[in-house]
């Protein structure tokens, strides 16, 4: 495995819509240096030389070659497996663009290449360092009792390789196994495809197994890719606070219960007995307060992160499992939309 003292000499693997992103951050990085990058493309490869400097090449090896320590693999999907096996067989820590891979075969193959390298990888679900979602963690609440996701925008006509669910849903589908800390016991799924043989819209409802608290929860997730707005828009509902959270906009609110438990066990009673509490103010009962959402690049912070796991040797945030995890469940919702479909 490559050493992580001194300069981690870095690499990108696919210049596109993201992954020039990555190239930039390898300028911007304390500690990194970006060597190369690689896209079949001539011209891409020679414009990302030209801007930030470090060398061009078509093909991976060659990258292998110029010594890197750390690699992003921003390629589309189903180039993945090839370019990551590559590298960890090297020793060469991987960041890999999600979702990890598009079927649970390949991304148990690349999970199972980084356990034998010893080399670090991380799947790039950038949300989790979304300073919405950062927000949403510190709060500290536990696992949610409902939660409804709307992600939504215009047809981009980028990672048409695979569905909406692979493209986009597979954010949420990270998020919720984050929150959960479980991945869902059933799985009920809707989707409709209309530019081609993958879906376009999918509406998902995941229950999942009891948490803690010997509850369940439940979560309504909804992407499409053809919608005439840009939406990302979160709801939690727990036993001690509802938070609505505008991803887009970079904030949200946050609703709890003022009364303590012995008032709040009176007004169930109450309830109960038929009493007519239609004088009482509900919104004396809870308050209301912005979500404290901080400021930063959920990219860039990711990147920081992954470096700083190389360096001290720890699990990263999103492992290969995790990867693995969400792309699992994410073949369940796209196999359950599927038998609905057949069936009607």
């Amino acid at each position: 495995m490559k050493t992580a003292s001194g300069t981690l000499r870095y690499g990108v693997i696919g210049t596109g819509r993201m992954g020039r992103h990555h190239v930039r951050l390898g300028t911007q990085i304390q500690g990194v240096e970006l060597v190369g990058v690689v896209d079949r493309d001539a011209d891409r490869r020679a414009e990302m030389v030209e801007k930030y400097g470090g060398a061009g090449h078509a093909e991976v090896e060659a990258l292998i070659e110029a010594g890197v320590d750390v690699v992003t693999i921003a390629t589309p999907t189903i180039h993945h497996r090839a370019a990551a096996e590559k590298l960890l067989a090297r020793g060469v820590h991987c960041l890999i663009e999600k979702p990890l891979a598009p079927s649970v075969e390949e991304a148990r193959a690349i999970a199972d290449a980084a356990a034998r390298s010893g080399a670090l990888l991380q799947v790039g679900h950038v949300v989790r360092y979304d300073p919405v979602m950062v927000a949403i963690r510190k709060l500290g609440l536990g696992m949610p009792r409902f939660v409804e996701v709307d992600r939504i925008s215009p047809m981009t006509f980028r990672s048409v390789d695979v569905g909406v669910v692979l493209d986009m849903m597979i954010h949420d589908i990270d998020v919720l196994l984050m929150l959960m800390e479980r991945e869902p016991e059933r799985v009920d799924a809707s989707a409709v495809n209309v530019l081609g043989d993958s879906e376009d819209v999918c509406n998902a409802r995941l229950t999942f197994p009891p948490g803690p608290d010997g509850h369940r929860c439940v979560a309504n997730v909804t992407a499409s890719r053809l919608a005439m707005k840009t939406e990302r828009k979160m709801r939690l509902i727990s036993p001690e606070a509802y938070v609505s959270a505008d991803f887009q906009e970079r904030k949200g609110n946050v609703v709890r219960r003022t009364v303590n438990d012995a008032r709040m066990a009176q007004i169930r009673a109450d309830l109960k007995a038929g009493k007519d509490l239609s004088s009482m103010n509900w919104m004396e009962l809870v308050s209301l307060e912005p979500l404290d959402v901080g400021a930063g690049e959920p990219l860039r912070l990711q990147m920081e992160d992954f470096v700083d796991a190389i360096r001290t040797g720890r699990k990263p945030f999103v492992d290969a499992e995790a990867g693995f995890a969400a792309v699992r469940t994410a073949e369940r919702i796209v196999a359950a939309a599927k038998a609905l479909n057949a069936g009607a």
